[in-house]
C-alpha cells in the first residue's frame, strides 16, 4: 500500500463517526475515573486525619477528662465542686493522679480540707508541690485512699473488730471509735459523702505516711 493510501486510510479511520464516538466515550470514562480516584484519596486523607486525631486525644486524655453530667459525681468531681477542697484538687493535679480517683472503684477517700493542709509547715507543702517531688506527693495522697468500699457503717464494724484499713500507699491505718465518732489513723472523720465510685470522708488533718 502506498504512503498516500495509508494516509488516506488513517484519515478515514480517525474521522470515522463510530471511532469518534468510541474515543469520546473512552475519554469521558477516563476523566470520570480520575475524578472518582481524586475524591477517594481526599476522603481517605480525611478519615486518616480523623482517626489520627482521635487516637491522639485518647493517648493524651485519661478517664478524668471524660465529661458526664448525667451520672452521680465521682471523687474528683465532688472535690472540685467544694471550695474547701481546692488545695486537695491542686495536689491531685500536681501529682498526676486524677485518673486514679475517678476510676470505677469502689474507693474510699479520706479527703483533707484546706485547713488540714494549712496545718503543714508552708515549706513542706510548697516542697511537695514542686514538679521534682511529684512521686513523693503522689505517695502522700495515696495514703488517703483505701481501694475498697467503706461507708461509715462499715468503718464502725472495722473499729469493733479492731481491723486496720489497707491504703493505696501500702500502709495500714487504725480505725477507732470514740464517743460515737470514727477516727482513722488518729484523725476524726467529720462528714461522709456518697459518690459514684465510692465514699469521700472529710478530715481536718493530713494523713502523712510513716514511710519516706
Amino acid at each position: 500500500m502506498s504512503y498516500y493510501k495509508k494516509g488516506l486510510f488513517c484519515l478515514k479511520f480517525y474521522y470515522n463517526p463510530n471511532t469518534i464516538i468510541m474515543r469520546t466515550k473512552i475519554s469521558i470514562l477516563l476523566i470520570s475515573l480520575s475524578i472518582i480516584l481524586s475524591a477517594c484519596k481526599g476522603e481517605i486523607k480525611k478519615t486518616n486525619k480523623s482517626v489520627s486525631n482521635t487516637e491522639v486525644k485518647k493517648q493524651t486524655k485519661g478517664q478524668s477528662a471524660v465529661k458526664d453530667e448525667d451520672s452521680q459525681p465521682n471523687v474528683l468531681q465532688t472535690a472540685k465542686s467544694i471550695k474547701d477542697f481546692s488545695t486537695l484538687v491542686t495536689a491531685i493535679e500536681k501529682a498526676g493522679v486524677e485518673d486514679s480517683v475517678v476510676n470505677a472503684g469502689p474507693l474510699t477517700v479520706f479527703a483533707p480540707l484546706n485547713s488540714a493542709f494549712d496545718k503543714l509547715p508552708k515549706e513542706v507543702l510548697n516542697d511537695l508541690l514542686k514538679p521534682e517531688n511529684k512521686s513523693k506527693l503522689a505517695f502522700v495522697l495515696t495514703n488517703h485512699v483505701a481501694p475498697s468500699n467503706y461507708p461509715m457503717k462499715q468503718l464502725k464494724k472495722e473499729a469493733r473488730k479492731k481491723r486496720k484499713l489497707y491504703m493505696a500507699s501500702g500502709e495500714y491505718l487504725d480505725v477507732v471509735e470514740k464517743g460515737g465518732k470514727i477516727f482513722v489513723g488518729g484523725v476524726e472523720v467529720i462528714k461522709s459523702v456518697k459518690v459514684s465510685n465510692g465514699w469521700v470522708h472529710v478530715i481536718n488533718t493530713v494523713l502523712v505516711p510513716k514511710k519516706k
